[in-house]
């Protein structure tokens, strides 16, 4: 990295493995601190097997109390099937809406939300641990992705709510990226310095994709760096200690901890 570079993240090629729709918010922060950024997605976003939790949810939508958003993704899939249903954003005005995170909450509000709750920490046991003391006695419709940790339902339902569990979505692992993957590592040349995980999918997936490449792990010397605990606890489940982890689980907060690290080297 040039010494007298204004831009602390010059010559440094960073990986991301977000869905390739969500990757260019970070990838743009990234490029303005001046780093090559490299997209090979390890999680690809895709309808549930079905929607009908989903469907029966909204023909009963006054009866619950509390919407929770546990994901950007979760949005818009929910609002396809409320206008499918001849609803809007304006017939939720009877709910309370919560969202697991900034993201969540820009991308409900831009949907025409008002969004009620956002927890300090921008992780599931954090919006679980805000809505336990609001939920007794309430029902919960919560919109998140297909086979997602049960931290939210199980500690409401422990609080005396009654939890609808709607699927909006599924995580997939998008098979493209294992020749991206080989490509990319087998070439000294092309290797990241660093590797960004923004979830605990990203994380799983990623691995299993490098081990599909044909590759033990990442080459020594690569960066591994996590949005949060959530996904930091993840990495080490799979034994890949992660080397940077944000102190707030957002992109900015990711960006910062990248740029703090590669200034002082």
């Amino acid at each position: 990295m040039p010494q007298n570079s204004a831009k602390p993240l010059t010559g440094r090629r960073i990986l991301i493995t977000r869905a390739r729709h969500q990757a260019s918010h970070l990838a743009v922060a990234l490029q303005e601190l001046g780093a090559e950024t490299i997209l090979i997605p390890a999680i690809a976003i895709s309808p549930p097997d079905s929607f009908a939790a989903i469907d029966r949810a909204l023909q009963q939508l006054q009866r619950y109390q509390w919407i929770v958003f546990t994901s950007a993704n979760a949005v818009a899939p929910f609002v396809e099937r409320l206008q499918q249903a001849g609803l809007s954003a304006a017939d939720t005005a009877h709910a309370r809406i919560a969202a697991v995170g900034p993201a969540t909450a820009k991308a409900l509000e831009q949907a025409g939300f008002s969004v009620a709750l956002l927890p300090e920490s921008y992780v599931a046991e954090s919006l679980a641990a805000a809505l336990r003391p609001l939920v007794p006695g309430c029902r919960v419709l919560l919109v998140r992705a297909l086979a997602a940790r049960d931290v939210i339902p199980e500690e409401l339902a422990l609080a005396g709510a009654e939890v609808t569990i709607a699927d909006a979505y599924q995580n997939s692992i998008p098979l493209e990226s294992i020749e991206e993957i080989r490509q990319r590592f087998h070439n000294a040349a092309l290797q990241p310095d660093a590797v960004t995980f923004t979830s605990s999918s990203t994380a799983r997936n990623f691995f299993a994709l490098l081990e599909a490449a044909g590759l033990a792990s990442l080459p020594k010397g690569t960066v591994v760096a996590s949005i949060g605990p959530v996904t930091s606890a993840t990495l080490r489940e799979l034994e890949q200690e992660p080397h940077l982890e944000a102190s707030k689980s957002t992109i900015p907060g990711l960006v910062a901890v990248l740029e703090t690290y590669f200034r002082s080297r």
